[in-house]
């Protein structure tokens, strides 16, 4: 496998974002699912959240046996969000996880990270619109652009970091659990966020 290769794993299609020595990080090369950060509207972390849960135990045991075999549990940090200070919780250890704000700023589609030290001063809500790198983080489900979750939080622990379907970082976060909102999936008819799991797995 290369960095950027499209693989079948699992019934599902990937990208790789990463190789290292006989192991590959892949992330769902589209949302899979539409989701809620956490089932019920409170403070939480990577951590504690149902998405976590969720990911870890019904998503993974769709796996067969032997595809089980080959993915890896994965030690994660869980950096905060540095605009508001906001601490992103303890370690976990993942076989399915989302990526980081960190992950999708200064890791796997094009570095961003000037952007992320060094935000203008009226800059509090979206990264930035005008980005290079946006167009590598858009995404879609069922064929139509769609916004997905990150696992970072935002600006405080009752919402979590996500990339808009233009591919822009909301970092300021949406709302962990049923939010109200006028953007509705146009075919789903859902508000929820897109789920794109990652996992490494062995080569």
């Amino acid at each position: 496998m290369q960095v950027g290769d499209r693989i079948d794993f699992g019934g599902y299609r990937w990208i790789v974002l990463d190789v290292q020595d006989d192991q590959s990080l892949i992330l769902s090369e589209e949302i899979m699912e539409l989701r809620d950060y956490h089932n019920k509207s409170t403070e939480v972390t990577w951590e504690d959240c149902e998405l976590r849960h969720y990911l870890n135990s019904v998503f993974y045991e769709r796996f067969s046996a032997y595809d089980r075999a080959r993915i890896i549990k994965t030690h994660n940090t869980n950096p905060g969000n540095p605009w508001y200070g906001v601490d992103g919780g303890a370690d976990t250890d993942d076989y399915i996880f989302l990526l980081s704000m960190d992950d999708v700023v200064r890791s796997y589609f094009g570095d961003s990270s000037r952007l992320l030290d060094f935000p203008a001063n009226n800059q509090r809500y979206w990264f930035q619109r005008k980005d290079v790198n946006n167009i590598q983080r858009r995404s879609r489900y069922l064929k139509s652009p769609w916004w997905w979750w990150v696992r970072t939080p935002g600006k405080h622990q009752r919402v979590a970091v996500y990339i808009h379907g233009d591919g822009n970082i909301g970092i300021q976060g949406n709302g962990v659990s049923k939010r109200k909102t006028n953007v509705i999936h146009d075919i789903a008819n859902d508000t929820r966020g897109g789920v794109r799991p990652a996992l490494w797995i062995k080569q």
